[in-house]
């Protein structure tokens, strides 16, 4: 009996990969609680990849990608601002503005960020399309327990929820690379030609917890 109690418990304390290949999470409403945490072990980045897709209909400003250290809240921050019609990355809580994409509403979109810490140099790659190569911050890397979470915009670490800032809509394909991938291997992604998967986040084997209503699905495509 004993035995069985410590095998229930190493079972439950076991992170447990899932494979979401053609599922997307669904964030179906407004708030500042729902979210999805991603699980990375990596704590220290010299450069890095960050690509997903998702879809909305918010006519407002809104988080895509979120990851905060106990030293800065947005050591990783991929943003919407819809008063400007521009995408901000932000890199150890220092930013830049993208203008100038055609971010409709009520479509997939393809989004790629790079950066690396030598030239200090972030990219933009949106629906396979890049973006001119703008200086944000170098000479030093992204340390520290990452939490990555997806739905909210961490103004803390782990917390701090706007719900004026919420995503709501679907999302999908999340991966994220220690290195900045070339032009190509970009393409294969938006293209979903055959890629290397992220080596940091994994949609293939995501290690994640979902707190609030917040739905795994079956990824919509258009039929023909």
């Amino acid at each position: 009996m004993e035995f069985l109690l410590v095998m229930v418990m190493l079972t439950t304390g076991a992170a447990s990969l899932q494979d979401l290949s053609g599922k997307m999470f669904t964030f179906p409403q407004r708030t500042n609680t729902a979210h999805v945490r991603l699980n990375a072990s990596s704590q220290d980045f010299s450069a890095f990849t960050v690509c997903h897709r998702s879809f909305t209909d918010l006519k407002r400003s809104h988080i895509l990608f979120s990851l905060a250290t106990p030293a800065n809240s947005n050591d990783l921050l991929i943003f919407w601002d819809e008063q400007n019609k521009e995408i901000e990355p932000h890199i150890r809580d220092q930013k830049v503005e993208y203008g100038g994409q055609d971010y409709k509403p009520n479509m997939w979109h393809s989004v790629c960020t790079t950066w690396d810490a030598v030239s200090g140099l972030v990219q933009v790659w949106f629906n396979g399309r890049s973006s001119i190569r703008k200086y944000i911050t170098s000479g030093s890397n992204i340390k520290g327990h990452p939490i990555i979470i997806l739905g909210q915009e961490q103004d803390s670490h782990g917390g701090g929820f706007d719900i004026n800032q919420c995503f709501v809509g679907m999302m999908s394909d999340v991966h994220m690379w220690d290195y900045v991938l070339s032009a190509c291997e970009v393409q294969d992604y938006v293209d979903e030609q055959n890629f290397t998967p992220g080596n940091v986040l994994n949609w293939k084997a995501l290690d994640f917890q979902i707190t609030g209503r917040v739905l795994i699905e079956n990824k919509q495509y258009t039929c023909h």
